[in-house]
């Protein structure tokens, strides 16, 4: 058996089935929700578990993901960490980037740093941009330091030194020296963290890493300790932002490659789903009861950028990690997201959320406030029956109380307000898939919509028509697809350095040779996770840039052992013009970083075809009440219960599609097919 756990802001989702891996067939799928438990995260995994009565003992793989990173950095509840740094870089972290995130918006504001001055220390030592040592560091000088880190209470301390990235020597001295010494605080140095340059990212990325790493070391031990209590043998293993999986000691190291955790998993399920039905070009969009996630995948591969920002806004500079994530924009607005008036009298949906305690209001446990999934309850779309699975009834007067406020402040009935929350959330999320396909040179129209999380079918119809993207995927088990992706992902480690030089042929016996050196330290990492050299795959990119340039693309190579100039030259000039819309032919071009992949390719499922069971069209329908589609009217709908569509089953809307995890919605003016995986497929009639 294998099982997947999926820890969201709202719910904790948990996937399990039995695995036959001659074939590959997938057998007996179980879902499991429960509400996420803030705190104790491991908690709601528990519970999860045992509302299925899961026998652990049983289980040959567990993967988890978890939003405990994230969680402890936007809600400032990390640990009280320190910085060691080269004498006058102090400052760096607060210094930051003078740039603005929204050029004309003098609301801009910079946040406190993560570490206060006093406990930013400062040693004598200086390796210069070549790698050479110009000042020899003397351990014992910090001592001073760590006795007022201890006195203060310190728990982590962070390390970054000047190009510390390009010879990490000073770095590894230093936290061998504390590490014997002072075995007490949790250590991470900047070369652990990345090998790529820029100075503030860097002591970023390094803070932020140490600043999580003994809430994220405390809360992984105790959830392998609670999994084996209950009878699981075998290794653990994390999603990471990159898309890949990858063991518990290997995450502890470095825990900041957390930071997107659960969202990576949905979009790398996609990237399978894709394959498999033939559709290689999508926009995923994943709706969960706190947020909003969406990415691009093009030609079956999902974009990786080395660069992410938390908590950056229009008037927030937020908080740079050098860490390989997919490419994943999000937005707070999911279920549980409160709509909220401004001071200029209009309406709002999210960033707040309702999360899962209290949770939104027609779940009758004290919620005040009007949510989304309020919203598409007073509109009939989540039907009163099956409101979260049919483990509870929604309390509409609760919702009735919530929204009265609303109602009030705009002169509007709740059916008004309802259709008004739903119009704002669609518009916030459609603002979300622009930013992954228009702003960055693609059209929606040339891809499919894949819909998943709790939310995102009950939305997607909606934004496919105003995108006129001509195909929305609901994939099986929508509401807790991110979990099941996790089941789909191999181990991965990336290894990122910067070392800035012209693209010429010449240098190619160079490239070739620090790829090598990337190469072997991916084998030796693997090979204390028991993984032999022949199981690694290897895939190398470059981040290439004109010359004087700040930004730069990143440019697979297809074979490393023949690199041809031409063809590299070509590449780039098309990939620079795709993303920022010229190209500067004559221009000088650099290499900036090396960038490789190492992953080893597991034993996992494939999405098999469904086999029909005979069952009729009208032995899946539930019910027929009428359904507010807004715009569209109100509209006497059937209700279809998911698991008795069978694969060839069409219908025109109006309709709702109901399942355990989620609900589907088919306006009027859309019709659906179930097709050979039991996927829905929705497309707009003339």
């Amino acid at each position: 058996m294998r099982v997947a756990t999926d820890i969201g802001g709202t719910f904790t989702d948990l996937v399990c089935f039995d695995y036959d891996k001659k074939n590959r067939e997938v057998k007996n799928v179980e879902v499991s929700k429960s509400s996420t438990t803030p705190g104790e995260f491991e908690k709601g995994i528990l519970n999860a578990i045992s509302k299925i009565d899961l026998d652990l003992a049983s289980i040959e793989f567990f993967v988890h993901g978890t939003t405990v990173v994230i969680n402890a950095i936007t809600e400032r509840k990390g640990s009280k960490t320190a910085l060691i740094t080269t004498e006058g870089f102090r400052d760096v972290l607060e210094i930051a980037r003078g740039t603005r995130p929204d050029l004309y918006n003098f609301n801009f504001k910079k946040e406190e740093p993560f570490v206060e001055r006093y406990l930013r220390q400062e040693v004598k030592e200086r390796i210069n941009y070549l790698g050479e040592v110009i000042t020899p560091l003397e351990e014992s000088s910090v001592d001073e330091h760590i006795a007022m880190f201890i006195k203060e209470g310190v728990e982590a301390i962070a390390i970054c030194f000047l190009h510390g990235y390009k010879n990490p020597i000073h770095e590894k001295k230093l936290a061998a020296y504390i590490r014997t010494k002072y075995p007490q605080f949790e250590i991470i140095t900047s070369h652990e963290v990345t090998r790529e340059w820029r100075e503030y990212e860097r002591t970023s990325s390094t803070v932020l890493s140490a600043y999580v790493k003994p809430i994220a070391t405390k809360y992984l031990n105790n959830l392998t300790y609670h999994l084996q209590k209950l009878g699981y043998k075998n290794s653990l293993y994390i999603m990471q932002s990159n898309g890949g999986i990858t063991t518990i000691e290997d995450v502890k190291a470095n825990p900041i490659t957390l930071i997107e955790s659960g969202p990576a998993s949905g979009m790398l399920g996609a990237v399978v789903l894709g394959r498999t039905i033939g559709k290689k070009n999508l926009l995923v969009l994943d709706i969960g009861g706190t947020t909003a996630k969406c990415s691009l995948i093009e030609n079956g591969v999902p974009k990786i950028v080395t660069t992410y920002n938390i908590e950056k806004t229009k008037t927030q500079a937020g908080f740079p990690i050098l860490t390989p994530v997919i490419d994943i924009v999000e937005i707070g607005n999911g279920g549980g997201s409160i709509a909220w008036l401004d001071d200029g009298g209009k309406m709002r949906v999210g960033p707040k959320s309702a999360a899962a305690n209290p949770g939104p209001s027609s779940y009758g446990k004290g919620g005040l406030n009007f949510t989304t999934t309020d919203a598409n309850v007073a509109c009939n779309r989540i039907h009163k029956d099956y409101f979260l699975g049919g483990e509870l009834k929604p309390d509409f007067d609760s919702l009735e109380k919530a929204a009265l406020p609303l109602c009030e402040e705009l002169g509007m009935s709740l059916e008004e307000i309802a259709r008004g929350v739903i119009r704002v959330a669609n518009s916030n999320m459609i603002n979300a898939l622009k930013s992954v396909s228009v702003n960055k040179g693609y059209d929606p129209r040339d891809f499919s919509l894949v819909v998943i999380g709790g939310g995102g079918p009950m939305h997607g119809a909606y934004l496919a028509e105003e995108l006129q993207i001509p195909q929305v995927i609901v994939p099986l088990n929508a509401g807790v697809f991110s979990a099941f992706g996790m089941l789909m992902s191999d181990l991965r480690r990336d290894y990122i350095r910067t070392n800035v030089m012209d693209l010429n042929a010449d240098y190619f016996s160079m490239v070739k040779h620090v790829f090598q050196e990337m190469e072997n330290e991916a084998i030796n990492a693997y090979e204390r996770d028991a993984y032999d050299k022949d199981d690694i795959k290897f895939e190398h990119y470059l981040d290439l840039r004109y010359a004087g340039q700040e930004h730069s693309v990143k440019l697979r190579l297809s074979d490393l052992s023949n690199l041809k100039i031409d063809e590299i030259e070509k590449a780039f000039h098309q990939l620079h013009k795709k993303r920022y819309a010229f190209s500067l032919i004559e221009t000088k071009i650099e290499i900036v970083n090396y960038h490789l992949v190492a992953e080893v390719i597991v034993n996992k499922p494939v999405i098999a075809k469904v086999s029909p069971k005979g069952i009729l069209m009208k032995d899946a329908l539930l019910a027929s009440e009428k359904v507010d589609f807004d715009e569209l009217g109100i509209h006497l709908s059937s209700f279809f219960d998911r698991d008795k569509l069978e694969p060839g089953m069409t219908a025109s809307g109006p309709a709702i599609i109901v399942e355990q995890s989620t609900s589907t919605v088919i306006p009027p003016n859309h019709q659906f097919t179930i097709d050979a995986h039991a996927n829905i497929i929705i497309t707009k009639t003339e």
